[in-house]
């Protein structure tokens, strides 16, 4: 799955949510000096995290596995090198802050801190992220319909899917707060949590469908289908929905001793 976002590229980049202004800034600030001003991003698909660190003044670089998502984030101004984090070779570069936006969970946790402690400065910060989103009850339930009657032998349990919320992203990031804590190199894991909502209109949550997970080596028609049902849904409420996220990090600092 991890290799499929980047069949649509750029889809990807015009249909996913950014993040929380308050969050950026608040990692680009807590860095060993007054300001952080070298990130590394880590996953960093189409560059949408990238950009919100560079508007704010910061020099990124990018690692990112998939060639398609490195072209656009290019593209869009973010320097790119295309590896796995595990794998990139950063040449005795040094950062004043790691970050990985909706990336962190596809990265073996253990590894992927050790590797942040060796480009942190002392004191710098690892920081990765996650936009979780609850659908509202009548779309999810529609939604979950359509899914069944659609892919009935999908890998996935969709009413898991669609409930949404912070219970159902706890694994990942208990995951990777034990990640970082086994690495050895950091303080004590935080977790973060940026409340905020967003108002879709009908098409502009079928265009960022087609981005997610259990949704991008859908067959045409099959996807077909499913837009569909879901347009149906959105059409019953109104023609749109608010949907509520919460953004939220788990972040540690390098230790000076590491």
């Amino acid at each position: 799955m991890a290799e499929s976002f980047g069949a649509d590229a750029e889809r990807y980049d015009q249909a996913r949510p950014r993040y929380p202004q308050a969050m950026v800034d608040r990692i680009a600030t807590g860095g060993p000096g007054p300001d952080v001003l070298d990130v590394l991003d880590v996953g960093c698909g189409t560059g949408i995290a990238a950009r919100q660190f560079q508007q704010t003044g910061r020099t990124v670089l990018g690692v990112e596995p998939d060639a398609r998502m490195a072209d656009v984030a290019r593209r869009l101004g973010t320097e790119v090198e295309v590896a796995t984090f595990e794998a990139w070779d950063p040449a005795g570069r040094e950062f004043d802050a790691v970050i990985a936006g909706q990336a962190w969970h596809w990265i073996d946790p253990v590894a992927g801190a050790a590797k942040a402690a060796q480009v942190l400065r002392p004191g710098a910060r690892l920081a990765a992220f996650w936009n979780v989103f609850r659908l509202p009850p009548d779309l999810a339930e529609a939604l979950v319909t359509v899914c069944r009657r659609v892919i009935p032998d999908a890998p996935f349990d969709f009413r898991a899917i669609t409930r949404g919320g912070l219970d159902t992203h706890q694994p990942i990031l208990t995951k990777a707060a034990d990640g970082i804590r086994t690495a050895g190199a950091f303080g004590e894991p935080e977790q973060w949590r940026f409340d905020w909502e967003w108002t879709y209109t009908r098409d502009a949550w079928l265009e960022q469908i087609p981005t997610q997970g259990a949704f991008t080596r859908l067959p045409p028609a099959e996807l077909a289908e499913v837009l569909e049902g879901v347009g149906a849904a959105i059409d019953a409420m109104g023609g749109s929905f608010t949907m509520p996220y919460a953004t939220v990090v788990i972040t540690a600092t390098r230790t000076a001793s590491a």
